[in-house]
């Protein structure tokens, strides 16, 4: 399948050390064609870690993208009615958003922009990052993976030694997984295995 000319929505969360992960498959998704849109939290603009200051992210996929970041819940609104996307991706996506989307809270521009294109009934494409997603959150992973249109980018636990309940998307996958999503199917195998001992 080709992407040329689908408007993929791209949104970030707060986990910074993902981001250099996700750059590239932004960038596949434009060299595939797709017309890129990102959307990016509070969190995502307003922080700086050593992973980088949130405007130099803005910065870089506006550039990337050559599209304008979303960052306010009514810039988002309208990738419902007036603006509808082919799909949207959430990547990274943290345990705190993962919990708000299953719960339908609708508290970030990224949020909105799932809901938006939820309500058109076109795929929303999930690449989860966070600490809990085996532990309190894992019922809400549940939750969202039994939700019509709502697909996940592979994923496994990063170091379950140290961290047990973490679990990480597979980010090179992320193209694979919207081409499918967006003909109605999950890139298989889900589950996959992350972590290898000694590494």
């Amino acid at each position: 399948m080709t992407l040329k000319g689908k408007r993929i929505g791209f949104g970030l969360t707060g986990s910074h050390c993902t981001y250099d992960a996700v750059m590239p498959q932004i960038e596949k998704l434009i060299q595939a064609g797709a017309d890129v849109r990102p959307v990016a939290t509070h969190t995502v603009k307003s922080t700086t870690t050593r992973f980088g200051k949130g405007e130099e992210w803005l910065v870089k996929l506006e550039e990337m993208t050559g599209n304008q970041v979303i960052t306010t819940i009514v810039e988002a609104e309208p990738l419902g009615p007036k603006m509808p996307l082919d799909c949207m991706v959430i990547a990274p996506l943290t345990g705190n958003s993962m919990s708000k989307l299953a719960n339908a809270l609708t508290d970030s521009p990224v949020l909105m922009a799932a809901k938006a294109t939820l309500r058109n009934l076109n795929p929303v494409v999930l690449g989860i990052s966070t600490n809990d997603a085996l532990g309190l959150n894992g019922m809400n992973l549940m939750k969202l993976m039994a939700t019509k249109n709502i697909y996940f980018i592979p994923f496994g636990q990063d170091d379950p030694i140290k961290k047990p309940n973490s679990i990480v998307a597979r980010m090179d996958a992320l193209v694979d997984t919207v081409e499918a999503a967006i003909l109605g199917r999950q890139f298989q195998p889900i589950l996959i295995e992350r972590y290898r001992d000694g590494e």
